[in-house]
């Protein structure tokens, strides 16, 4: 498996620039009110390869999980809704897709080392 990502390194540089791009497009065309959260499976449908090979490609290119970069890019999210809305923090949360506004706080300090709350009010 891993002269399979070695032989293909333009190639899976592609898919990550493809993921980031799916990520931005599923928030741009209002999926996550219909859809929730953006999956791993989602993901690598729009990529054209399994959620499997997808999460490892993503791995051993940039040390990050699928989930990760899923998570990453909802702290992204939800920085600019703190700092250029009035929501609340579980305003945000649901905005976000998360079910769970203690879930979204304990996830945004954990990548950030600040609450939501606390990042707003720097």
């Amino acid at each position: 498996m891993e002269r399979q990502f070695n032989t293909r390194s333009a190639q899976n540089r592609d898919i990550t620039s493809k993921v980031e791009a799916a990520l931005k497009e599923y928030f741009k065309t209002d999926k996550i009110h219909d859809l929730g959260q953006p999956t791993i499976a989602y993901l690598a449908n729009k990529c054209h390869v399994s959620a499997g090979y997808l999460s490892d490609l993503l791995k051993k290119e940039t040390g990050k999980t699928a989930k990760d970069h899923i998570n990453e890019f909802l702290v992204e999210k939800a920085k600019d809704l703190l700092i250029g809305s009035d929501d609340s923090i579980s305003g945000v949360a649901y905005t976000l897709g998360f079910n769970y506004p203690h879930y979204f706080s304990r996830m945004f300090k954990s990548k950030t080392g600040l609450t939501p709350q606390e990042y707003r009010d720097n």
